[in-house]
Formats: C-alpha cells, sequence, structure tokens
C-alpha cells in the first residue's frame, strides 16, 4: 500500500542534506564564478583581437591570452564537474544511509501497512534521483544565473538596441519553457510512486516463486508485474512528454535569437552604428546567454524531479521511528543477570483498523519457570510474545518485566533482556556464522559450535570445509525447515538472554529433531524465564505452567495433568493430539 500523497518540499528541503557538503560545494561555487568569469572574457577578448586585425595591428599576445582563456575555462570545468560529481554521490550516499536506518527502526506498525517494495524503491530509485539535483539541477541552474546575468550585461553595453531585440525574443520561450518544467515535480512524484509499485509487485512474485510455481500462476503474476510496469510507464511518459517540451522550444529560441540579432545585428553594421568586432562579440555573448539559459531551463526541469523523489523521502523519514515514544521513566530497571518476572495485567489490543484481539488478559509467568500458551489459532498467544517485546503497545492494562511497565523501559534495555524467535523463524541470507553473530557479535568460533550442538545443529558446521562460513541460501533455502527454526533458536540462545519468548519452537521439527530441541529447552530452562507458544502440546506437557486462551481471553491456567479435568477446551485440544484417552 503507498501511503498518500502529501505536499512536495521546496527547494529549501535539500539545504539539511547539502550543509555536510558545504565546504566542497562553496569550492564548486568559486570555480563556477571564475570559469564563468573566463567565458565571460572571451567575446571581450575576441572583439579586441578582430578590432587590431581589421585595423592591421598586432594581435599575437592577445590571440595566445585568448587560448588561455579557454584552457583554463576547460580546466576549471573539468575540476568542477569531478567535485560536483562527488559531492552528489556523498549526498546520496548520505540520504541512503540516514533512509536505511530509519527504516530499519520503524514501528511494526508501519511494515504491516507498506509494501516492501515500495520501501525498497524509496531507498533505490528515489534516492538516485537526488543525483541529478546537485548535478544537473542546482548548480546548473545557479551557474547558469551567473552566465544569463553577465552575458546578459555585457550584450546591454555592446548595444542596448540588439539587447532589447533579443531580450523580446528569448523571454517567450523561457516563460513557456518554465510553466512547463514546473508541472513535472508532480508528475515526477506519481512516476516514482508507479515505480515503488511494481517493484512491490515484483517483490512479492519472487518471494513467493515456489507457490506461485506450484499453483501454475506463473501467467496471472506475471500479468500483475505487468500492469504494474505499465503503470509506471505511462507515469513515465507524462514526465517525458513534459520535459520533451523544453528541448525544442529552447532550440526555437535560440536560433531564433540567433536569426535575429544576424538580421538586426547585420543592418546596424551596415549603417555604421557598431562595428564587426562588436557584432561578434555580441553574438558570442548571446550563445553564452541563450545557452546556459536553456541548460538552466532543463535543470530546472531536473530539479523538479529530484524534489518529487525527495517528497517521498520525506515522508518516511517523517514518520517516527520506534524510539520516538520511549519515555524511560523506571528509576531502577530489572537486573540483566537473572530469569525475570513476567505479568500481564487486564491486557487489551487490537490491531489498527481491526477488531480486538486480546480482552483483559491477566497472568503470571514466575522467574525461572516455564510457562506454555496453547489454544486454538487466531486466540491471541503470538500477539502476548510482539507485546513483552513492544512491537506494538496495549490498549489497555500492562505488561511488566519484575514490576516495571515494559513502556518505563527504552526498548533496547529491555530486548537486551528478551530472547525472540519467531513462528517463521527468518534466516538472513549469507553464512552461517553471519546468522548466529547477528545476536553476539563477538562470539568465538567455539561458542558458535557449543550453540549449534544444543540446538542438534553440530553437523551444518561440518559437513563442508566452509565450516561455519557455509552459505545458507537466500531466507535460509538451502536448509530445511526445521534447520532454519532450529538456526533461529540457537541465534537467540547465543545472546544468553534471561527471558526466552519461543513461538511455535517445533512447529517444523520431526520427532527426532523435537526431542532433541526439547532436551535443549530443558537445559535452558534451568537459567532462564520461558514463554512459550505451543500447538504441540507434546512439547509442554512438562511446563511449570499451561495458559488456555481462547477468543483473546485466558480461560483457565493450571499443569496438563490440572487442565485435563479443569479445563473443556485443554481436554479436546489434548485428545485431538492423543495425549488423553
Amino acid at each position: 500500500m503507498t501511503a498518500e500523497a502529501g505536499p512536495t518540499p521546496g527547494l529549501a528541503a535539500l539545504l539539511p542534506y547539502l550543509r555536510a557538503h558545504r565546504g566542497t560545494l562553496a569550492a564548486v561555487g568559486a570555480l563556477s564564478l571564475t570559469g564563468s568569469v573566463a567565458a565571460l572574457a572571451q567575446p571581450l577578448l575576441t572583439r579586441t583581437v578582430l578590432d587590431r586585425i581589421t585595423a592591421d595591428r598586432p594581435a599575437a599576445a592577445l590571440v595566445v591570452a585568448l587560448v588561455a582563456l579557454v584552457v583554463a575555462g576547460a580546466l576549471l570545468g573539468g575540476l568542477r564537474d569531478f567535485l560536483l560529481q562527488r559531492t552528489a554521490e556523498g549526498l546520496v550516499l548520505g540520504v541512503r544511509r540516514r533512509l536505511a536506518g530509519h527504516l530499519l527502526r520503524l514501528p511494526i506498525v508501519e511494515y504491516d501497512r507498506r509494501r516492501t517494495g515500495d520501501l525498497l524503491s524509496r531507498v533505490g530509485a528515489d534516492t538516485t534521483l537526488l543525483r541529478a539535483v546537485v548535478t544537473s539541477g542546482l548548480f546548473e541552474t545557479v551557474t547558469g544565473a551567473v552566465m544569463v546575468v553577465g552575458a546578459g550585461t555585457a550584450m546591454l553595453l555592446l548595444d542596448p538596441l540588439l539587447f532589447g531585440v533579443t531580450l523580446g525574443a528569448v523571454a517567450v520561450g523561457v516563460v513557456f519553457a518554465v510553466t512547463v518544467a514546473r508541472r513535472v515535480r508532480g508528475l515526477a512524484r506519481r512516476a516514482q510512486e508507479r515505480v515503488g509499485e511494481m517493484t512491490s509487485a515484483v517483490e512479492r512474485a519472487i518471494s513467493a516463486a515456489r507457490t506461485i510455481r506450484a499453483s501454475r500462476a506463473e501467467g496471472r503474476e506475471t500479468g500483475t508485474v505487468v500492469a504494474s510496469a505499465t503503470a509506471a510507464y505511462r507515469a513515465g511518459l507524462g514526465v517525458a512528454r513534459a520535459e520533451a517540451v523544453v528541448g525544442p522550444v529552447s532550440a526555437v529560441t535560440v536560433q531564433g535569437a540567433f536569426l535575429l540579432v544576424l538580421a538586426v545585428g547585420g543592418a546596424r553594421v551596415a549603417a555604421g552604428a557598431i562595428s564587426v568586432g562588436d557584432l561578434v562579440a555580441f553574438v558570442m555573448f548571446l550563445f553564452f546567454l541563450v545557452l546556459p539559459l536553456g541548460q538552466a531551463v532543463h535543470a530546472y526541469t531536473q530539479l523538479q524531479s529530484g524534489l518529487g523523489a525527495l517528497a517521498r523521502i520525506e515522508e518516511i523519514l517523517a514518520v517516527p521511528d520506534e524510539g520516538g515514544d520511549d519515555r524511560p521513566s523506571a528509576t531502577v530497571a530489572p537486573s540483566a543477570g537473572v530469569p525475570a518476572r513476567v505479568e500481564f495485567d487486564r491486557v487489551g489490543f487490537g490491531y489498527p483498523g481491526g477488531p480486538p484481539v486480546l480482552r483483559e488478559v491477566s497472568f503470571t509467568v514466575p522467574a525461572g519457570t516455564r510457562t506454555a500458551l496453547v489454544g486454538p489459532s487466531g486466540a491471541g498467544k503470538s500477539t502476548l510474545l510482539a507485546l513483552v517485546e513492544r512491537f506494538y503497545e496495549v490498549d489497555e492494562g500492562a505488561v511488566r518485566l519484575d514490576g516495571v511497565d515494559v513502556r518505563e523501559l527504552p526498548r533496547d534495555a529491555l530486548r537486551a533482556r528478551l530472547g525472540y524467535v519467531e513462528q517463521e523463524a527468518p534466516v538472513l541470507a549469507g553464512t552461517l556464522r553471519d546468522n548466529l553473530l547477528i545476536t553476539a557479535p563477538d562470539a568465538t568460533d567455539d561458542r558458535l559450535r557449543a550453540v549449534l550442538d544444543e540446538v542438534n545443529l553440530g553437523h551444518l558446521a561440518d559437513r563442508t570445509a566452509d565450516g561455519l562460513d557455509v552459505q545458507v541460501g537466500e531466507g535460509g533455502v538451502l536448509l530445511s525447515g526445521g534447520e532454519r527454526q532450529r538456526l533461529a533458536i540457537a541465534r537467540a540462545l547465543l545472546a544468553g538472554p534471561p527471558v526466552l519468548l519461543l513461538d511455535e519452537p517445533t512447529s517444523n521439527l520431526d520427532a527426532r529433531n523435537e526431542a532433541a530441541l526439547r532436551r535443549a529447552i530443558d537445559a535452558v530452562a534451568v537459567r532462564r524465564t520461558l514463554v512459550i507458544v505451543a500447538h504441540r502440546l507434546s512439547t509442554v506437557v512438562d511446563a511449570d505452567q499451561i495458559v488456555v486462551l481462547d477468543g483473546g481471553r485466558v480461560v483457565a491456567v493450571g499443569t496438563h495433568d490440572e487442565l485435563t479435568t479443569t479445563s473443556p477446551l485443554y481436554r479436546e485440544l489434548a485428545t485431538h493430539q492423543l495425549l488423553v484417552a
């Protein structure tokens, strides 16, 4: 889902991004000014050379000076362009760094309501357009303006009448071109939004490639992607049409002004009002006026496109990150070295835009014990773990860690005490080592191998010569479902959290590996508080307590033996899984 477009920022919105490069930009400005002065001096020097040749006077020294000016201008321009390109790349890098850091800290609810491909497009395609803002937009507009003012002043001093004729011809074309260019910003923003939607469609199709193949849905999914690509194509055509108008208008303006100056200027030379040298200098100044003016109009168009992309970047950066609502007020944080007590006190919660998921949920997980959450699908079990992690905030009641409301703790401090294994057990592309070090970057190889052995995964580091550097594939595709789940658990165990939250830890395990994982859980349970969401009751029959949820409410709490006699729902679940007769 693409966010609704807000107001497009103006040029002032670029200033914070340019501030870090102000030293280089000042050097670029000085080079541009020096180059402009050198360029503007060339027509005047040319006029003097022609006048001397016409008067049969020596002009060799002036010719050498003219050549030197041309070479110096070229060298200055090359240095300026390099610095400008470097600045543009630095600006794009800075924006990408800031945007990537912000994206990874957005509230989880933002990921729920936005499409991944659109977010990727903002980091890639949108930031790339900012390069043109600096190289082809901002400075070409500024240097073009310097050249236009300088050339216009010189033309006015050479021949006011001829300047007035030129100004009238140029003004009509410039006003028209600028009017068209102003439309580009909105068109460019819509085009980038369509590109974001197309990227989302491609990302969706690739991430579900196996499901699509198995469902023989390649044609339908291709149609979806093509439809998004077609929408992006049409939006891009809108930008292209607007930009295409600027080029011909600029060309007609240049040619028309040139012909008009030749006609009027030739007549004035014939009448003796100006010399041939004056006319040649005026024509050269004309090109220094009109060509930069055309470049400036084109640059203005590029600037509008870049500002349209900047609007999409700013729209994401304006979303408060997850730390924005941290309001730590706990005077004493829970100890980080020992298991903690977890309490749910009359917790109520519903996902944004949806019905309530949890209602008046209350129970306590004593420190150092193992609590299982069971119940039908949709009962709210996984949501409880997400609330402990503060992926979402409760609507009612409170979740407490050792008596402290988790909302009173900074998220970093809270999550340093929690280990969390999602139901889908995501595995990062890269190596086995990469996946383990994400939670403990300083862990030794011996510690990595030890934690793999804890979850019966030691064979992964031994089956090839790569050892811990063996590749796991995109999303862990080179591992089995059970191996991915156990790797995620090993990753959580490696951080040594005093509280471990496991969401369906055995859902992808066969009987043999389930037994091995149960032994690992038994081993770590001595040192940790465990909260385990389970559908397979065989994995939690020996839990210290089992909390039964149904319809977002707690309907029973007790041990396995107690619940088989006191809870009809638990007995039904256990009977279906052949745990009771």
